[in-house]
């Protein structure tokens, strides 16, 4: 486990924990999840949370909500992942049916679209950041780029369905590492 120094969290460091993640941004919370979980918190290390991540993007729901289920149920099973789920999305809720409120009587003037789009802006940049910093983590395992590439043709250029080419890269890097570890294997 990542923080071997660190100790567990109990169930109302997850809330707490995910509650920080769940306030931090508006529809792109990935980068402050990473942060909390494996700069400050020190949960787990950098290649876990690209394993989870990488897991929790195989699985239908959001992504982060996903990854809070499977933070908290690793360490403090179906209580821990309710724990850190109501954390991530307690507050926002609030936050978000005060701002449907306030949107409902001041969506229509230009400084609210000017503001809405500079936050879109921000997210955007966030999202940079933070597959950088996944990117830095592997670094030193190289073969995901073709994978990388692969995904990038199937969906955004050749348009295929997602579904399709998760099913056979899945069954690819299966296959290459079933081939690299008979190949590893002593004779």
């Amino acid at each position: 486990m990542a923080g071997e120094g660190t100790p567990v969290p109990g169930l109302k460091e997850l809330f707490l924990g995910f509650s920080s993640v769940g306030l931090s941004g508006f529809g792109g919370v990935l980068p402050f999840a990473r942060r909390m979980l494996v700069e400050e918190r020190r949960w787990l290390a950098a290649e876990e949370f690209n394993f989870l991540l990488g897991l929790c993007q195989f699985l239908p729901g959001p992504n982060v909500i996903n990854l809070s289920v499977a933070v908290g149920s690793r360490y403090r099973g179906l209580a821990g992942a309710v724990a850190a789920v109501g954390g991530l999305l307690g507050g926002p809720l609030l936050i978000v049916l005060l701002l449907a409120l306030l949107y409902d009587h001041f969506g229509d003037l230009p400084a609210v679209q000017g503001m809405l789009r500079g936050i879109a802006a921000v997210g955007c940049g966030l999202l940079f950041a933070t597959a950088i910093r996944m990117g830095t983590a592997v670094r030193e395992k190289r073969w995901f780029l073709p994978f990388a590439a692969l995904v990038f043709i199937s969906i955004a250029v050749l348009r295929w369905p997602l579904p399709a080419v998760m099913v056979a890269l899945l069954a690819l890097s299966a296959a290459l590492a079933y081939w690299r570890l008979q190949d590893a294997a002593p004779r």
